[in-house]
Order: structure tokens, then sequence, then C-alpha cells
């Protein structure tokens, strides 16, 4: 039973995304992995912006400063 967490950035993504990546992800774990689509579970989870960090900074910081 392959179970994927995923993580992303709680920007902008929508429904309709989120479904097209559990999809591609199931497709992709059926084709190389021969996993039964039915037994794959794919959990995404929305990290808020100041709850997600890198080089030192939150992302909502590093997008402020690299956008200037």
């Amino acid at each position: 039973m392959p179970f994927v967490n995923l993580r992303i950035t709680r920007d902008g993504v929508t429904r309709e995304q989120k479904a097209q990546v559990i999809r591609e992800i199931t497709e992709t774990l059926q084709r190389v992995l021969n996993k039964a689509p039915e037994l794959t579970h794919i959990v995404i989870e929305e990290v808020d912006l100041d709850n997600w960090g890198y080089a030192g900074m939150t992302t909502t910081e590093y997008r402020q400063r690299t956008a200037q």
C-alpha cells in the first residue's frame, strides 16, 4: 500500500491542480511500481507561507526580498 505525503505552500493551488497531482502520482506508481490505484493513498498538506522557511527566513520574507 503506497502512501505519499506531499507538502506544498498554501499559495494559490487550485482544487483542480491538486486533483491532477493526485491522479498523476497514482498513475506513476501504477506504471513504474505496478501498485494498484485502489491501494494508493496520497495526502497533500498545505503549509502557510509563514510556517515554511529556507535561506534563514520565512517563505513570505524570502519572496518579498527576491521580488525587489
